[in-house]
């Protein structure tokens, strides 16, 4: 048992040795602040448990030495009932220590998620765009346990190994002191035998967390709604099975082989835990033969010893422990730390009562490429967020990973784009793939904030009013659509939480989609799948609509992706957007001709700027872009 605590310290030592600074350890101990009361417990109770384990070898060195000798019966009942005593104590006293550990324990954990988690939701959508969500689950989920480790866990351990090792040693040093030393002397032993076989035993494991990364990786790919039609389409099945054995042997070889040498390091403590033991008795023995030392004394000793090499043990191993929940603070605190960029001003006002009247004014937008406001690349031995080729098996670090992703992000998105949308106008916006329309979108909601210019709503600038009122002006459609993995009731309640089931009714028809849920099996509570998977494009886009419409929003900033729907669907949502924009001020995103003739105004965008603008009629007679489009888009679609 002593060598598997070796072994686990051992085998979790980071590659990344952080400087364990007066700030950050004060920091650390903020988050243990509310629970200090049940950490002076748990300390009391620390010295209470120890205290009672010093008590057995001194009771039986009495029983050998006294007790027995002298035939003391009545001494012989109330030592035995001390021995018995002692554990029950014991026990109660681990199991009230346990409560106290755990309750700081979970409790540290609840409000580092809940710090981080906060904290996430106050990123702007750049964030999420540069960070993978695997890294931010391993934020929540792995370094907060791996820092909470810290508080209730090695701290914790330190003082007990602490206190148990400077107790031990006194009360073995009142005994003999020759002993003692001897006893101590092995320890150098133990720090070999972790170098020797230690480092060995710890990239056996990390090699097995990757191969089951690997492995789990494939598992997921393939096991997903998307992979696996994927595999049965092409015919794939005897392959994926092939690949799968291959990575999982991997698993099984690396495993068998770090139960040897696991083995053979709890094999080699256990001989040194042996050779003081020998020494210990062999010279008590003697010292005893010599008649300057009682057999009492030699098993007094002896028991000490275990509890003395498993206290020794454990704190030449705490600074790895330390040093890995530190690790995991500094990743948290990193998170905690994130500038937000999307703020909100201390004096912002509240939007009410908006009319709609929307204004950019010079609007530039450009995707910074720094990595300030990211999570920085960490390597986590066992993620499935490392594996970067599932299927060949290849391995390629984070760092290579970043930049590309990245580049796909233009320099200068928009640049100096001004126009105004009347209360109740329609505005649509047209132009190549990739020219900025979305973005232009965006930042009406303030999902990003102009690198430079104002835009305004009622005439007041955006950046000066508070968000929650901001949203609750706005609805979007999106061009992909999303849905939780709920009920059809579940995601339209997340526009307004106490709408009633008329309220949900009135909204479906107008977006033409209550008659198709009323015939489904479970009506209004059928779940729709991860993403909404179960349902069609065009079902998604009417839930969607209807979940806006629910919102009632005075502005609304829609996608109009209708191209991937059939007909009738297609026909059934172009009823329900007129329905949705009537009386409110729109910025529609447009793909099909009615939109367009419809549009108060359209605006033609090309490579971040505006080009055009002008009704229908008078873009056409410019003979410019807009024509160009209308020739090779917007006429063929709608013959």
């Amino acid at each position: 048992m002593r060598a598997h605590g070796g072994m686990r310290g051992l085998i979790n030592s980071p590659d990344e040795k952080p400087k364990i600074t007066w700030p950050l350890l004060k920091r650390v101990l903020q988050y243990a602040r509310p629970y200090r009361t049940s950490l002076i417990a748990m300390l009391l109770l620390i010295l209470a448990s120890t205290g009672l384990s010093l008590l057995t070898p001194l009771i039986l060195r009495d029983l050998i030495d006294n007790t027995i000798p002298n035939k003391d019966i009545n001494r012989l009942i109330w030592l035995a009932l001390a021995l018995l005593t002692i554990p029950a104590l014991n026990g109660g006293i681990n199991v009230l220590q346990r409560q106290l550990n755990s309750r700081v324990g979970e409790g540290v954990i609840y409000d580092l998620r809940m710090a981080l988690y906060a904290r996430l939701q106050r990123m702007s959508l750049r964030f999420f765009t540069n960070t993978k969500v695997g890294e931010m689950m391993s934020r929540l989920n792995n370094d907060v346990v791996g820092a909470q480790n810290a508080i209730s866990n090695t701290i914790v351990g330190i003082i007990t190994q602490i206190v148990q090792a400077v107790a031990v040693l006194a009360v073995m040093l009142t005994l003999e002191w020759r002993l003692t030393l001897i006893s101590v002397v092995i320890m150098p032993l133990f720090i070999l035998a972790a170098r020797l076989l230690g480092n060995r035993l710890r990239d056996m494991a990390r090699k097995q967390m990757e191969a089951n990364a690997q492995m789990n990786a494939m598992t997921n790919e393939t096991l997903n709604i998307g992979g696996a039609l994927l595999v049965k389409l092409f015919g794939r099945r005897e392959l994926e099975v092939e690949r799968f054995g291959q990575r999982a042997a991997q698993v099984r070889d690396l495993g068998i082989q770090r139960a040897v040498i696991g083995s053979t390091f709890m094999v080699i403590i256990g001989l040194i835990s042996a050779v003081g033991t020998a020494l210990v008795y062999g010279l008590g023995g003697y010292f005893v033969i010599q008649g300057s030392f009682s057999i009492g004394n030699i098993v007094a000793i002896g028991a000490y010893l275990g509890s003395l090499y498993s206290a020794l043990q454990g704190l030449s191993n705490a600074p790895v422990e330390f040093a890995t929940s530190m690790v995991s603070f500094e990743r948290v605190f990193e998170v905690v730390d994130l500038p937000v960029d999307i703020a909100e001003q201390p004096d912002a006002e509240v939007l009410q009562d908006a009319s709609g009247e929307i204004v950019f004014d010079r609007v530039s937008f450009h995707y910074e490429t720094g990595d300030e406001h990211f999570l920085s690349t960490v390597h986590r031995y066992g993620s499935m967020e490392n594996v970067t080729a599932v299927l060949s098996g290849t391995q390629q670090g984070a760092e290579e990973e970043e930049p590309a992703l990245r580049s796909q992000a233009r320099a200068a998105a928009l640049e100096d784009i001004s126009f105004r949308a009347a209360p109740g106008q329609l505005v649509a916006l047209v132009g190549p793939s990739g020219a900025g329309k979305t973005t232009l979108t965006y930042l009406i909601p303030r999902l990003y904030d102009p690198t430079s210019g104002f835009i305004r709503i009622d005439g007041k600038d955006l950046r000066n009013v508070t968000l929650e009122s901001l949203s609750a002006q706005i609805g979007m459609v999106t061009q992909e659509t999303y849905l939780f993995h709920d009920s059809i009731r579940t995601n339209l309640l997340y526009a307004r939480l106490n709408a009633s089931q008329a309220d949900l009714e009135a909204a479906c028809r107008v977006a033409n989609i209550h008659d198709f849920i009323q015939a489904l099996p479970d009506g209004y509570d059928t779940i729709v799948g991860e993403r909404g998977y179960r349902l069609s494009g065009g079902e998604k886009q009417r839930i969607a609509l209807a979940r806006v419409i629910l919102k009632d929003p005075r502005i609304l900033v829609l996608d109009e992706a209708t191209s991937s729907l059939d007909s009738e669907s297609e026909a059934l949502i172009q009823d329900a957007l007129a329905k949705v924009m009537a009386q409110r001020t729109s910025i529609v995103i447009a793909h099909r001709l009615s939109t367009i003739l419809a549009a108060d105004l359209i605006l033609v965008i090309d490579r971040g700027r505006i080009v055009e603008r002008g009704s229908h009629h008078e873009l056409l007679a410019q003979a410019g872009l807009y024509a160009s489009l209308y020739r090779t888009q917007f006429e063929k679609a709608d013959m």
